[in-house]
């Protein structure tokens, strides 16, 4: 018997960028990265446009008609991002606002997701003169 894979679709923060990792049904697993300075401009831009629905390509054009350098792939890792949190939603392949701060709840969710501790990573503490 066959089992059949299902795609999965993960994110993290690491080294202040967003990472979404992808294990598709076929093919190999890939991940793409997303600065967090990046991330900030597209949620500004999704709030912006987020009452009127937008779709990827016309955030980019958006951005890039404004004098902003965005890549598609910064805006793909952004929106999926978005949309897993709930903070959009889409109807008729357009995304759309859920929450009327977009912005603010993009960021909440990034830091919250950017203090999430890995179970196998031990902080150091540091030693103080009472240590020793």
């Amino acid at each position: 018997m066959t089992t059949v894979r299902e795609r999965s679709e993960t994110f993290e923060v690491l080294d202040d960028h967003l990472i979404r990792k992808v294990v598709p049904v076929r093919g190999q697993p890939y991940e793409h990265r997303c600065p967090r300075a990046a991330f900030e401009q597209i949620a500004h831009a999704a709030e912006e446009r987020g009452a009127a629905g937008f779709t990827l390509e016309g955030l980019v054009e958006y951005e890039r008609s404004a004098d902003r350098d965005v890549t598609f792939t910064n805006v793909a890792v952004a929106l999926a991002f978005l949309r897993e949190r709930s903070i959009l939603h889409v109807r008729y392949r357009r995304n759309y606002a859920a929450t009327d701060a977009v912005h603010l709840d993009a960021m909440t969710e990034f830091h919250a997701l950017a203090e999430e501790v890995d179970d196998d990573h031990v902080p150091q503490t540091e030693k103080t003169h009472d240590d020793v």
